[in-house]
């Protein structure tokens, strides 16, 4: 796969095994038409997971004063699949994804679950071919800036807790969530959501799910107030 390797050499990778690699970009729907294929890349996620886990915990505890229950917030906004799959695709690893034809034409491709695995299995491979250091270096180059716009604009905190808890502070009401559309076709439906108090919208958002949407429409919900002044400082 020269293609692959001139990819790997972009990344600074000089591959000692490259069929390691090749394993990475192995969806297990693939498999189901080309068994030969050898095993999915399944076990390097579960691997990269973990050194994914290290790397950010590590920067966070020698980079981050705050207390613990912090941290743990944080580490888990950081590594959340959205994020994982928008680095995946910043990368340019889903160019040499190997799906079924039938989940490569329902958008799996496109899928953030699907792309975080593979980010997390590519990691799982350069871990196994290269040790620590190279996972570190594409953990400072392409995760770290997301890791500290979470940390500035405080991310971590879910937003839909923080909406809860402001709105029964300011107005001693729970915020209703009302879906106002919903596009696309099923494999791939956006949903736009709005978020309001007393009847007056303060929110929308949208997303690949409800809930994500839910959490968008909170997050601008809360934007709209911090720029009114309202919330406490």
């Amino acid at each position: 796969m020269p293609k692959l390797e001139k990819f790997l050499k972009k990344l600074g990778i000089k591959p000692k095994k490259l069929s390691l690699y090749q394993q990475a970009f192995v969806h297990r729907s693939y498999l189901n038409e080309n068994p030969q294929s050898g095993p999915s890349n399944e076990r390097l996620e579960f691997l990269g997971d973990a050194v994914l886990e290290l790397l950010i915990t590590e920067y966070l505890f020698n980079n981050i004063p705050q207390k613990e229950g912090d941290l743990s917030a944080i580490r888990a906004a950081s590594v959340r699949t959205s994020t994982l799959a928008v680095i995946c695709q910043k990368i340019g690893l889903s160019n040499f994804l190997l799906l079924s034809k039938g989940e490569d034409q329902t958008g799996g491709r496109e899928k953030e679950k699907i792309l975080a695995d593979l980010f997390e299995a590519f990691i799982g491979a350069v871990f196994l071919d290269k040790g620590l250091d190279e996972p570190k270096k594409i953990f400072v180059e392409f995760l770290v800036p997301y890791v500290e716009d979470i940390i500035k604009n405080q991310k971590y905190i879910d937003p839909k807790t923080y909406f809860q808890e402001i709105a029964q502070a300011e107005w001693r009401k729970l915020p209703e969530y009302k879906l106002i559309e919903e596009k696309g076709p099923d494999h791939n439906k956006t949903f736009v959501i709005s978020v309001s108090i007393n009847n007056k919208i303060l929110g929308k958002g949208q997303g690949p799910s409800k809930q994500r949407a839910e959490e968008e429409a909170a997050r601008n919900a809360l934007h709209k107030l911090e720029n009114n002044r309202i919330l406490r400082k």
